[in-house]
């Protein structure tokens, strides 16, 4: 396993457990998180015997989003000319946006587990999960308008489509923290547990089941889910229809038949 320095990763279970690990900076995502991630997804991606993520963070708070260190780098590399200004902030934009896009590509399900604060950043990579889960006490705020700019990495994006429109409109206008509980009643998360041991072991029970599906399956449904979000209802079926062409000609569709009707648990490959 390669070694972060960002980051730990473990593997068990067919569990790879990605854990953000600068606690002692209140996990905040600095220019090593940027560049890991998409290594890391990239080898989720790449390992068959991964076969669901869980992500969470290291010490008492998920993340406090962004390093402002790294705000500041990119300000003191900035000219005098207003027009290759722009384009050197476009391109740093797009490479932090491609970060958490690797999070949302990854053929594998995503599930964000956090406590303490998740701040800025952190709702734009937890926006680009699958499931979030929490602890009863975890603070989520889009801070970036307290920050005088817009959220640039997701949020705006992918947001709606979870918690719906008026509601991202009033978090990210206003920058209200809200806890777990109203986390929970808006959507942005499942559920919510009462500490992080709770939590972790609510998480890992969920990991497990998902799992132990067919991998082909669950590959198939989160790509139509993704796919959706940008396409009609025809296009998905006509999507659908062509994947499963070919996906319903797995193996797994017997096993899992023959286990079923043995009344058994079925064993898929990776």
């Amino acid at each position: 396993m390669i070694e972060y320095k960002a980051f730990r990763i473990e593997l068990a279970d067919k569990i790879a457990h990605v854990v953000i690990n600068r606690p002692e900076k209140v996990n905040a995502m600095n220019a090593d998180f940027w560049s890991e991630i998409v290594e890391i997804f990239r080898w989720i991606d790449e390992t068959d015997e991964v076969r669901v993520v869980v992500l969470s963070g290291e010490g008492k708070h998920f993340s406090s989003g962004i390093d402002l260190q790294l705000l500041a780098q990119a300000a003191s590399e900035l000219g005098k000319d207003v027009g290759r200004n722009a384009e050197r902030l476009r391109r740093k934009i797009l490479s932090l946006q491609a970060s958490f896009n690797a999070v949302d590509l990854c053929r594998k399900p995503v599930i964000a587990a956090i406590h303490g604060y998740c701040l800025g950043g952190a709702i734009d990579l937890i926006s680009a999960c699958d499931m979030r889960y929490c602890t009863e006490d975890a603070q989520f705020s889009i801070r970036e308008i307290d920050m005088g700019m817009a959220a640039d990495v997701g949020t705006l994006q992918r947001l709606p489509r979870i918690i719906g429109d008026g509601m991202m409109r009033e978090l990210a206008y206003t920058g209200r923290t809200i806890e777990g509980e109203e986390a929970r009643s808006i959507g942005l998360v499942n559920r919510t547990y009462a500490d992080q041991a709770a939590l972790l072991d609510g998480v890992f029970a969920l990991a497990r089941e998902i799992a132990e599906k067919s991998p082909v399956a669950i590959r198939g449904t989160k790509e139509m889910i993704r796919y959706m979000r940008d396409h009609r209802v025809d296009d998905g079926l006509e999507y659908i229809a062509t994947w499963n062409a070919a996906m319903l000609q797995s193996a797994d569709l017997k096993v899992a038949m023959a286990a079923h009707m043995s009344k058994q648990k079925p064993d898929f490959a990776d």
